[in-house]
């Protein structure tokens, strides 16, 4: 075969591996023209986008040396982008087919590569996103929003890609490698990175049907986050949250780098504090607990460098201070959660990768404190998130690739462990953070469901009906990014004001966008779950 006939036969293959991946939706590189409502098209030449009507006559024209025409439904209008050729950058145009205009709106800023593909995506928050693809496989994710610009994350994509294509309604971004084939990408940026090669399409095939993916969780917008950690990297773990006895925006939020030690931040998401105590994995607090002869309020935390408990001490106006540790035993100790029995003590469950728990109870002991092991107790594989509930003495806990499980709290009681929601449709693997909120009415369980990037809401008593799910997005106007891998998080139902008067949720952000860099935790108002999913 001649390499001219090679040449060709590649090409013939990717067009049509390309075409088969993006049916029936739309080709990837829009075809001149593109069709519009109503029998108008919209053409693409190399002096001008133009609007054509019905009968082919021009309409409107945007004089421009441009390339790349990609568009989306708009309400009544439509929404196109171009890449200005000679300026190297994005320009969207609203296209008013009932006018016949063309209005170009205000420009994405210029990448410091030239413009090889670009292609728009919307996402599940029905949010416009465009990707930039470059000749050396670099690229970038921004969205838009009215005026606003706001790069999301850099992507690297195979060299020399001179078509991509945003499925919306699965979510992927198909990106074409020349002398390879057609890759598919999650175009949602708070998804697990990955690539997974798209078949190329049989001749004589016709193109089988493409189900859309239908998410009906809702998506709450995060109402703040705090700066990010300062480590890169998997870092951030879990959160918990201190509430000042008098002064609702004096409340601290606590959380672990598991690279560093234990930070303090304040509800505007400052950091107030370090304390590098080496890799703490999970932490909790209770408030007003008996310790000896003194009555304070506490953070407990898992140490990994010496599998052992750590004890903080938190003063009256949120300072932290550590207090004593005592050593488990365990070989690979993991998540832990904290109790406050009736009788105003504090008590600890703590966990192991291979599914041990032990059950502490913390005590004073000189200028330190030591654990007295109440119980101990096991599931057949790895958990990490657990929670009590201290009015009904009931402890909750995640094994990771099975569930979620409750048991009697008291170190006096059996520990005969029920099922109470299997991984399944409505919890993916794997089950992380897990947190109560006591409402006036009603309480709820909060679990990390991190497989599919969202947040389980039932019932925190028998039957453990499930409330619903829901997915943390964008807040644009913030420059926010939403949340994605989970591990911990924590809530409460205590009044923070503003919008946290009916309580918080503090969720560990897997992946911080807007832009890339350090994870982080976010801020979620309550109020605007329990509208979301209609608590009562």
């Amino acid at each position: 075969m001649t390499p001219t006939l090679l040449t060709a036969l590649i090409a013939t293959t990717l067009a049509t591996a390309l075409t088969a991946a993006i049916a029936p939706a739309r080709a990837a590189t829009l075809p001149n023209p593109a069709t519009l409502p109503d029998g108008n098209t919209l053409a693409l030449d190399k002096t001008a986008l133009r609007l054509l009507g019905p009968d082919g006559a021009e309409r409107a024209r945007l004089t421009v040396r441009a390339r790349h025409l990609d568009t989306r439904p708009l309400g009544a209008n439509t929404l196109a982008v171009i890449v200005d050729a000679n300026e190297e950058r994005a320009v969207p145009v609203i296209v008013d087919t009932r006018a016949g205009t063309l209005t170009a709106q205000a420009p994405f800023p210029a990448p410091a590569f030239g413009i090889e593909a670009a292609c728009l995506y919307r996402d599940a928050e029905q949010l416009d996103h465009l990707f930039l693809v470059a000749k050396d496989g670099q690229a970038e994710q921004w969205v838009m929003q009215g005026d606003l610009r706001l790069q999301v994350r850099k992507l690297a994509l195979p060299p020399n890609s001179k078509h991509c294509h945003a499925d919306d309604a699965r979510h992927q971004l198909l990106v074409n490698e020349a002398g390879a084939g057609v890759w598919s990408y999650n175009a949602d940026a708070e998804g697990v990175p990955g690539r997974k090669a798209v078949p190329p399409k049989k001749a004589g095939a016709r193109d089988a049907p493409r189900a859309p993916i239908n998410d009906a969780r809702a998506i709450v917008m995060p109402r703040g986050q705090t700066a990010p950690v300062a480590r890169t990297g998997d870092a951030a773990d879990d959160p918990a949250i201190w509430v000042h006895p008098s002064d609702p925006n004096g409340a601290r939020i606590l959380g672990t780098n598991k690279k560093q030690g234990l930070l303090v931040y304040d509800l505007q998401g400052k950091q107030l504090q370090l304390l590098e105590v080496g890799r703490l994995n999970n932490v909790d607090v209770r408030q007003n607990v008996k310790l000896g002869h003194r009555t304070l309020d506490v953070a407990v935390a898992t140490q990994r460098d010496d599998n052992s408990v750590i004890v903080f001490a938190i003063d009256a106006g949120g300072v932290v201070s550590t207090a004593g540790a005592f050593a488990t035993g365990l070989k690979d100790i993991y998540g832990m959660c904290l109790y406050r029995p009736a009788d105003g003590g504090v008590e600890a469950f703590v966990n192991d990768k291979d599914g041990t728990f032990l059950h502490y109870r913390i005590e004073a002991e000189g200028n330190g404190v030591r654990g007295t092991l109440l119980r101990r107790f096991k599931v057949a594989t790895q958990p990490e998130g657990c929670v009590v509930d201290d009015r009904n003495a009931r402890l909750f806990l995640g094994e990771e690739r099975r569930g979620v499980w409750t048991v009697a709290a008291s170190g006096d009681a059996p520990a005969r462990l029920e099922m109470i929601m299997p991984v399944g449709p409505q919890l993916a693997a794997d089950v992380e953070g897990m947190a109560l909120y006591h409402g006036e009415r009603q309480d709820y369980l909060v679990v990390s469901s991190q497989g599919d990037n969202s947040y389980l809401v039932l019932d925190a008593r028998a039957p453990y009906r499930v409330r619903g799910s829901f997915r943390v997005g964008y807040n644009l106007a913030a420059g926010i990014d939403g949340t994605s891998e989970t591990d911990g998080l924590e809530v409460s139902s205590a009044n923070f004001g503003g919008p946290y008067g009916k309580g918080m949720l503090v969720i560990q952000d897997g992946y911080k966008r807007l832009p890339d860099g350090p994870q982080n935790f976010k801020y979620v108002a309550w109020d605007d779950v329990a509208k979301a999913l209609k608590l009562d």
